[in-house]
């Protein structure tokens, strides 16, 4: 599956910095990635975006990672 990095960061919250924080990366590393990621960092997208949306996950994958639900506003501290 090809993701572009625009829908990525469409996927996960619509910024570099929301993206970085839903994998545990820096935004400067986001900011680096390619126009069409590889296929591990798109799985990666995929597995935050699985995390952030779809109940019923089993244990380790349910809501590991408190990530807000996509159209909802992350919480800034």
């Amino acid at each position: 599956m090809t993701i572009r990095k625009t829908e990525a960061i469409e996927m996960l919250g619509g910024s570099t910095r929301e993206v970085a924080a839903a994998l545990g990366v820096s935004y400067q590393a986001v900011d680096k990635w390619p126009e069409v990621l590889s296929d591990k960092v798109a799985d990666r997208v995929l597995a935050a975006w699985t995390r952030r949306n779809v109940e019923g996950l089993p244990p380790p994958f349910a809501k590991s990672v408190a990530l807000p639900r996509a159209g909802q506003e992350a919480a800034h501290g």
